[in-house]
């Protein structure tokens, strides 16, 4: 269905029951309390998320700052059938406060499942824009089509993979796999684009890890994304600090910075606060655990994990085997691991057809045979892969895809037991594989710049690990992921540039692994969309370069 702005003006006055309304044009930030956007996220198939942030203003429609600022604000929100507003089926109210940063989330419930719908918030006399998402279907699902990616540095290139995967308009949901937000000062950005990171140092207290998260959110292209689609997401180490585990982080200096447990207790706070996810229960330092799981009708079941903050122990140090091979060594903690071999054990007896686990590292060995390099990988807790190798194996659980994000770069590997044994696998058919893995590359944050010795890199990785079947170190970009019964294809999708606002992609290279048969099989060209009469077209009330706010009576 045809979205036009007048539409949307019928719509809003009709829902404000207003019967003239004066249209604002221009810069957003100018007018509007919503200069954060608004998002959806963890849909289930009866509720979803529903977030935005409304900045405080005074008499005169200036933002307000420190102390001026109101102690609450109300709210009003709406959901409907329909892009013009017209068909509402929920609406509700509520205040917020600077103890929740002004931010909103709603737990919207009652809805059906496999549904688009279409939300508004409303404060302050003004209407926000509106959102488009949907919910997780039930019973019998034939198609899902699922948008990746992670590491998003606003100091390193302009977010272009959020304005390619916006353009889209069939998926079900994006997921983002971490490094949503950077902790760095200016030490980790580019001279190639002119962006400053607020503030413009690292990040370390509440305040801090709320501002970094306002400014990203008011980035364009990750506002129109967040507005067409709902998000699934996890954080990685820098949504705290670089290489962090639960009881510290590479990236953070007690002496100088305080207690670790205050600074992460901060992101996290923060990052509940500015994100459209579920909060579900707490660890043993009292901080909202992130590892759950949904259910995509009998088709689906993707298991998202923490392998950063909730039970993970510090990184052994290379080539230290007593380290790495230390049964106290762990990347998921004993409780989020038993949790996911019953979330395993529950996805086989309800006959899911695949299952998926959204992750943070890289869980394919390195390198055949050898220890790898990278210790902040599964490759750095071979004992913590074993044991779910083994389960997997020893409880014949197929049809696996793990999802990964972090490196800034793409791959596609089949996963073998651990320990590799070459004997066992077969890298022309795949047999002895027992997973596969795809990870997406980075939104901007950068891998290896040099194209002539990123090709060199991926070259020399692949000549010595023949189960990675694919590594590009350059682009920027998103996997794609088509989910049929028969299968599930991962495409990779890079980015010409991130140095000049452009959604210009290109396919750059495609991987299906099929039912009952682990091992990845190159595909040649992109899957066929979603047939037209099982999308809803949706054409936001803004662009890349122009706002509309409506102010309401």
């Amino acid at each position: 269905m045809a979205f036009s702005r007048r539409a949307f003006f019928k719509g809003a006055i009709g829902s404000a029951g207003a019967a003239t309304l004066p249209v604002v044009t221009g810069c957003a930030s100018s007018y509007s309390p919503f200069l954060h956007g608004i998002a959806s996220g963890d849909p289930l198939s009866d509720r979803v998320i529903l977030w935005t942030r409304i900045t405080p203003l005074n008499d005169k429609g200036d933002i307000k700052q420190g102390s001026d600022r109101p102690g609450i604000i109300g709210y009003q929100w709406l959901v409907a059938t329909d892009p013009t507003l017209n068909d509402i089926v929920l609406t509700g109210s509520g205040e917020t406060d600077l103890d929740k940063d002004y931010t909103v989330k709603i737990d919207a419930l009652g809805l059906l499942p496999g549904t688009t719908y279409y939300y508004r918030f409303e404060a302050l006399n003004w209407a926000s824009d509106t959102g488009r998402t949907k919910t997780l279907p039930v019973g019998g699902v034939s198609h899902i089509r699922l948008a990746m990616t992670s590491c998003t540095n606003y100091t390193y290139g302009y977010f272009n993979v959020y304005a390619a995967i916006a353009n889209r308009q069939d998926l079900d949901a994006v997921l983002h796999l971490g490094d949503y937000i950077y902790e760095y000062g200016g030490s980790y950005s580019s001279d190639k684009i002119d962006r400053v990171h607020s503030p413009d140092r690292e990040i370390i207290s509440l305040s801090d890890y709320r501002l970094r998260h306002a400014q990203y959110k008011t980035d364009q292209d990750l506002q129109r994304v967040h507005q067409q689609f709902p998000f699934i997401t996890i954080w990685d180490d820098h949504e705290t600090s670089n290489d962090s585990w639960s009881e510290g982080a590479q990236n953070h200096d007690a002496n100088t910075e305080g207690g670790w447990l205050d600074r992460r207790a901060a992101g996290i706070q923060a990052y509940f606060e500015w994100m459209p996810i579920r909060e579900h229960g707490q660890d043993a330092y009292g901080d909202n655990l992130i590892y759950r799981d949904f259910r995509f009708g009998d088709l689906l079941d993707l298991i998202m994990l923490d392998t950063r903050l909730a039970g993970r122990t510090k990184q052994p140090e290379i080539g230290n085997l007593g380290e790495i091979l230390d049964v106290d060594q762990h990347l998921l903690g004993e409780k989020q691991e038993s949790w996911l071999f019953n979330a395993l054990d529950a996805s086989v007896e309800n006959n899911t057809q695949w299952r998926m686990l959204g992750q943070q590292v890289m869980m394919a060995q390195f390198s055949a045979g050898a220890i790898g390099f990278n210790m902040d990988q599964w490759d750095g807790y071979p004992l913590a892969r074993q044991r779910l190798h083994n389960y997997l194996i020893d409880n014949e659980i197929d049809n696996m895809v793990v999802l990964t994000g972090d490196i800034h770069s793409s791959w596609a590997s089949d996963i073998t037991p651990t320990p590799f044994v070459a004997s066992t696998y077969d890298k022309d058919t795949g047999d002895g594989a027992i997973a596969v893995e795809f990870v997406t590359p980075a939104v901007s944050s950068p891998g290896i710049e040099n194209y002539q010795l990123a090709w060199a890199a991926s070259q020399s990785v692949q000549a010595g690990s023949p189960h990675i079947k694919y590594v590009e170190y350059y682009h920027r970009g998103y996997v794609l992921l088509d989910v049929t019964p028969e299968r599930i294809q991962g495409e990779w999708y890079h980015m010409r540039t991130i140095t000049r606002r452009s959604d210009w992609q290109f396919f750059a290279r495609g991987y299906k692994t099929m039912n009952g048969k682990a091992g990845l099989v190159r595909v040649d060209a992109p899957s066929k969309e979603k047939p037209k009469n099982e999308t809803a077209a949706f054409a936001p009330n803004l662009s890349s370069f122009e706002r509309m706010r409506l102010k309401l009576k």
